[in-house]
């Protein structure tokens, strides 16, 4: 006898490739008691080598996905960057705890 459990199906959907140019960064993020994650500041590094701290972060969403099977936290954002609103994602990769930007 055969037995499907629907469930596993569902837990276990994976999103794909992560499409997009993605950036390396640094957050400084509040994990909360109940285990949510809300980043709070970002800093990236331009090209030139510099490092921009980026303060103004207003979350929009937040959803638990897998990429290529590799499980992460991606939060939509609106960050605020040298005077100008861009719609983000910030991606936290659970196994290695490393921070992604991509542009939306």
């Amino acid at each position: 006898m055969m037995s499907f459990r629907i469930g596993d199906m569902v837990d276990n959907k994976d999103s794909g490739m992560l499409k997009g140019t993605q950036r390396e960064i640094a957050c400084d993020c509040w994990f909360t008691s109940q285990g949510r994650t809300i980043p709070r500041t970002i800093k990236v590094m331009s090209e030139e080598g510099t490092i921009q701290t980026i303060n103004e972060i207003r979350l929009l969403s937040t959803d638990e996905k897998a990429y290529s099977g590799i499980r992460t936290i991606e939060h939509i954002c609106i960050i605020n960057a040298n005077g100008m609103e861009l719609t983000v994602k910030l991606i936290f990769t659970k196994e290695s705890c490393k921070w992604t930007l991509v542009k939306v």
